[in-house]
């Protein structure tokens, strides 16, 4: 075990928490709450959009004053915990674990340890630890889990810090919604002020769409992955959800998928189906699947722009038209309706015109979004060596200080 800095303690979790088993009782207009994987508890009916999951009968919910923690007992592997900063007291389905910090504790900062890489890990082995059978964390055993803790002016000092570099990321996050809301504008705008011949999409393509191949998944890595419908995404081709799949598949070959090459989704939700986007090379062979579709533009047709067309809101609201009956929250749309699509497609000259401003718009977001991405992964690094005492808050706050 290496040695810890100067008034650092290793302790386990019972000796700086409590159990805490108060019920509503007769109070009366208390907020449930329900405990969530990325944003800790919030409101239930907040969370579920008004569906009412929880007894109209509260008295037997457990109370969670301001301060204290309450954790899914079923799902504490998954992250799912949370601080109750935001009600003097609000409550809980009596089958959460509910706890409280003694005195010498700074609440914030015991979330963060809670939320680390480290304790996540360390839930799963009492999770599959667990007698039982759905893998419960009782809080006998979530007491037992040790952790590192510094004085309480040092708890507060790592906290502002993280919170500091949270802030970052969050102006960046609004900074990037507006870049995206105006970037969009600007690519429908484009689109539209274009002149050109409304048209079957049939016209602009070297042949009709070709589905996939969806042969089953392997658990071992075999060298060929299959994409996801998870790939297709309203802002494009995200390789997000990849596959293992067999090799010696004789059907592959017909659904190998190269860089560049154009996807459409034919079966997801009504918002979701029909969405296209343009593969980019995963690094290793790929097929797409049955669910998606091929399209091969002709020489007259850039295969960005009709992405760009096929992903304008006219173009999506008739798709989800086309798409709607086949049940009450799937849809599905066959290659001959695609190529009945009517679409306007401009010349080369002015496809490539409305390419090049779109592009330099995109290469915007992209920028600020390597900024985000370098300030998270600044943070993650930080928040490790700062709540194991690897760093001293002195040095973080010297980083903070240079960015």
């Amino acid at each position: 075990m290496r040695n810890l800095p100067d008034g650092w303690r290793r302790v386990g979790l019972a000796e700086i928490t409590k159990e805490q088993t108060e019920k509503v009782g007769g109070r009366k207009s208390v907020t449930v709450l329900s405990s969530t994987k990325h944003r800790g508890l919030v409101p239930s009916d907040e969370y579920f959009k008004g569906r009412t999951i929880y007894s109209s009968d509260l008295a037997g919910y457990k109370a969670v004053r301001r301060g204290w923690f309450a954790y899914a007992t079923n799902h504490l592997a998954e992250g799912s915990i949370g601080l109750q900063e935001a009600f003097d007291i609000a409550c809980i389905s009596p089958i959460y674990t509910v706890f409280s910090c003694v005195e010498g504790v700074y609440p914030p900062y015991l979330f963060r340890v809670l939320k680390s890489p480290d304790l996540l890990a360390a839930y799963r082995v009492h999770e599959q630890a667990s007698v039982d059978r759905r893998g419960a964390v009782r809080y006998r055993d979530f007491g037992k889990i040790p952790i590192h803790i510094p004085p309480e002016h040092e708890q507060r000092r790592i906290v502002e810090v993280l919170d500091a570099l949270d802030m970052q990321i969050s102006t960046i996050d609004l900074v990037l919604d507006k870049l995206g809301f105006r970037h969009h504008g600007l690519s429908e705008a484009q689109m539209k002020s274009a002149e050109a011949k409304m048209m079957p999409l049939s016209a602009h393509l070297a042949r009709p769409p070709k589905n996939g191949y969806s042969p089953k998944e392997v658990d071992e890595w075999t060298g060929l992955v299959a994409l996801g419908l998870g790939c297709l995404t309203t802002q494009g081709f995200q390789p997000r959800q990849l596959k293992n799949v067999p090799v010696l598949d004789g059907r592959n070959a017909s659904a190998m998928v190269n860089d560049g090459d154009l996807l459409m989704s034919r079966a997801n939700t009504r918002e979701l189906v029909g969405l296209a986007g343009v593969y980019r090379d995963v690094g290793m062979p790929c097929i797409y699947p049955d669910l998606m579709m091929k399209l091969i533009p002709l020489p007259t047709c850039r295969t960005e722009y009709l992405e760009l067309h096929l992903r304008s809101d006219d173009i999506r609201r008739r798709i989800q038209a086309i798409a709607q009956g086949t049940s009450e929250s799937m849809g599905k749309i066959s290659g001959s309706e695609v190529q009945r699509l009517l679409v306007a497609i401009p010349s080369l000259a002015e496809q490539d015109r409305i390419l090049k401003v779109v592009n330099t718009s995109q290469e915007g977001i992209e920028l600020r979004k390597r900024e985000r991405d370098k300030l998270a992964l600044l943070k993650q690094g930080l928040a490790e060596d700062l709540l194991t005492g690897r760093m001293r808050v002195e040095t973080a706050e010297a980083v903070l200080e240079g960015l």
